[in-house]
């Protein structure tokens, strides 16, 4: 029985564990290493932080999920990686492995900007479950006394769409409470322009998300590095200063020392199409975790995304290619990578997608902001993750289909399209379960389906 060991319970990870348990079965022993014991799905943390999601809305416990299903699961630190030895190392065991899937996630580089940070810094972040809980704290304060905000990426990101959407709905946020013209908001990138995120940008994305800035008055500072963040105050590299009463900015990643050793520099790991990693031919990686070159030089250093979606096709593509090894069949044809972006706005959303995500591209979608129920439902589509994973071989099939069913898809087609047919196509497996995720929102949905047929024939 040849033994599995996945590192990290995150999309990646849990995807990769569930699709080898399914396609194995009793041919393997897989076990999950995760230093957090509950799945947190990410793409929800500025929800959090906004105070429009719980912590309880948005995890689930990894041993309900990973134990029903025949695969083990330790809570615990992955504190290094013997790849000679083919074997993890925590800090109680030693678990060996035939095959090693590598899904950790980022570390946060917090330590490259002086003052930088939520702990023992000025700025507050959401890419943690800990570190959404405390901005959104820090936003109930500052709605108590508002003043001058400040929202961006230092240099080195590679994942700025959480700052546009915390722009963008603390904008929406303070609208609503006629508080908005107290809040002077800056936005500071490491991007060349506006809408680059890290790959050239989405079609005409630039164009569109300067026009979206202008109209909501945030000012833009773009291609900005940040020396060091004082007291209330952004200090730039070029001289400039912005002052803040709440500054939110995401921090550039590099690899989890664990495994770092088998990366590059930054600590994250070179991989082939089947994501193999390139000198150890039984470790895989999938993720944050592995290495992509940016598609072009930008003047102050961005780096490219590596989202939620992309993750998953990574993880279905190296368990495939570790089970038809297993089974001595051909390997799966290599990922291509593709990157779906749903962006909420606040009062409006957008729909982007690259593919592949470098140029050049066979297709582009930079779709202009328009019905927020569109982008937002997908997004607690998505977020319906946690109840659908419990289910015994439906969070494969949910992932796999769901990009069939919005890519072809744009805010005037989706008014045409009910609820319960559009979960339907999710899982065609499925109609039991598709009935019970209609059911469970069909209240919002239904809503918002009326609202965007109504803007769709007027």
């Amino acid at each position: 029985m040849a033994k599995i060991v996945v590192i990290g319970g995150s999309f990646g990870g849990l995807t990769a564990a569930l699709e080898l348990k399914r396609l194995l079965g009793g041919k393997a022993d897989i076990t999950v290493v995760s230093d957090l014991d509950r799945f947190v799905f990410v793409p929800s943390l500025p929800w959090l932080s906004m105070g429009w999601r719980s912590a309880r809305d948005i995890t689930l416990p990894l041993k309900d999920i990973l134990e029903p299903k025949g695969i083990a699961f330790r809570h615990e630190e992955a504190k290094g990686v013997d790849a000679d030895a083919s074997k993890v190392l925590t800090g109680t065991a030693e678990l060996p492995y035939d095959y090693l899937v590598i899904a950790t996630g980022p570390a946060l580089a917090f330590d490259e900007v002086r003052g930088f940070g939520p702990e023992g810094g000025h700025t507050e972040c959401i890419f943690t479950l800990a570190e959404a809980q405390r901005a959104r704290q820090a936003w109930e304060r500052f709605l108590e006394e508002p003043g001058p905000m400040a929202v961006g990426s230092v240099q080195g990101v590679s994942c700025f769409g959480p700052s546009y959407e915390y722009a963008f709905e603390a904008d929406y946020v303070l609208r609503k409470l006629k508080i908005r013209h107290r809040v002077p908001m800056h936005f500071i990138t490491s991007e060349p322009y506006i809408g680059h995120f890290g790959i050239g940008g989405f079609g005409a994305s630039r164009r569109w998300l300067e026009d979206e800035f202008a109209r909501r008055d945030i000012k833009v500072l773009a291609n900005q590095a940040v020396e060091e963040f004082a007291p209330g105050e952004a200090r730039l590299k070029d001289g400039a200063r912005v002052t803040f009463k709440l500054a939110m900015f995401a921090p550039a990643m590099k690899g989890v020392s664990a495994v770092a050793h088998l990366g590059n520099p930054r600590g994250f790991i070179p991989v082939d199409g089947q994501m193999r990693n390139k000198s150890q031919k039984n470790i895989f990686t999938v993720g944050v975790a592995i290495a992509i070159a940016p598609p072009e030089p930008t003047p102050v250093p961005t780096g490219v995304p590596k989202v939620g979606f992309m993750a998953v096709r990574m993880a279905l593509t190296a368990a495939r290619t570790i089970a038809a090894e297993i089974n001595g069949k051909a390997p799966p044809s290599p990922y291509e990578m593709n990157a779906i972006c749903l962006m909420d706005m606040g009062d409006t959303a957008a729909y982007m997608s690259a593919r592949p995500i470098l140029p050049p591209r066979q297709s582009l979608s930079g779709a202009v902001p328009g019905s927020k129920s569109f982008t937002v439902n997908q997004k607690l589509c998505f977020n319906l993750f946690r109840d659908v994973i419990c289910k015994p071989g439906y969070y494969n099939v949910m992932i796999r289909n769901f990009h069939d069913l919005i890519i072809h898809r744009n805010f005037s087609q989706v008014g045409q399209i009910s609820p319960i047919n559009a979960f339907s196509r999710v899982l065609p497996e499925s109609r039991w379960i598709a009935r019970q995720i209609s059911s469970l929102c069909s209240t919002v949905y239904s809503r918002s389906w009326r609202s965007t047929r109504r803007r769709s024939s007027s």
